[in-house]
């Protein structure tokens, strides 16, 4: 009986030294200090985590000069969509890019991804003005993109991930949902070029996209530089 009672003291020992790891490593991941008023205060890897874009800033997402500006119909030849292609908008707002994409993938899927309720709103209103039937809404968390594991030829992210409040656990998420050949779109404002007219914690540089991706277990296949302001990086599974 001394014995058991031993054992047992001693388990809950090394489950309580294990646990303390586990929350000191998750904790470590993280830093906090004040920094840029555009910021949370919550930095990664020597980058301070930018405020969402809320809702409110749905009518900037529309622009009319937007394709001007960001060249999208060359983004999606970037993106080689074949029509059976099963693609994931990360962030997809009010629908932008999905209903570019749904007609190329007809025969496929369009997750539509996002964690505000009002842009999903708008996503399914637009919806039902179009003939697209292969269209998804998906309510996506902090640290989940709430998608099946291994059913994404295709990930598009476009100006989000910087917006990411937990950047480990939705990159891991997104690798889950990722098929082994897959590919992830990564589209940030340039932060190495000063002359793209956007605040500085909303651009990324690619050697900050890089270490953040490859800390994630994911490597640069390409960076395919045509589009105006933005990096389309391009990501895969080591």
């Amino acid at each position: 009986m001394k014995r058991i009672s031993i054992l047992l003291f001693l388990c809950t020992i090394m489950l309580s030294l294990q646990q303390c790891t586990g929350q000191s490593n998750t904790k470590n991941t993280y830093s906090y200090k004040k920094g840029d008023a555009n910021g949370i205060g919550k930095w990664y890897m020597g980058r301070e985590i930018a405020h969402v874009m809320g809702f409110q800033g749905m009518s900037w997402l529309n622009r009319p000069e937007r394709e001007k500006e960001e060249n999208v119909s060359k983004l999606l030849k970037n993106m080689n969509i074949k029509v059976g292609d099963t693609i994931a908008d990360i962030g997809a707002g009010s629908g932008y890019h999905v209903f570019k994409m749904a007609p190329l993938a007809k025969n496929g899927l369009i997750y539509a991804v996002d964690i505000q309720k009002e842009m999903l709103a708008e996503i399914r209103r637009k919806k039902k003005n179009t003939t697209d039937k292969n269209i998804r809404v998906v309510k996506g968390t902090d640290t989940s993109v709430n998608l099946p594991e291994n059913s994404v030829d295709k990930v598009l992210m476009v100006d989000v991930y910087h917006e990411f409040n937990h950047p480990v656990e939705m990159v891991n998420s997104i690798k889950k949902a990722l098929r082994p050949k897959g590919k992830l779109y990564l589209i940030e404002y340039r932060g190495e070029d000063s002359g793209v007219p956007i605040k500085k914690l909303h651009k990324m540089t690619e050697a900050q996209a890089v270490k953040e991706m490859k800390a994630a277990g994911m490597v640069l296949e390409k960076n395919i530089d045509n589009l105006p302001w933005q990096h389309c990086m391009v990501f895969v599974k080591k």
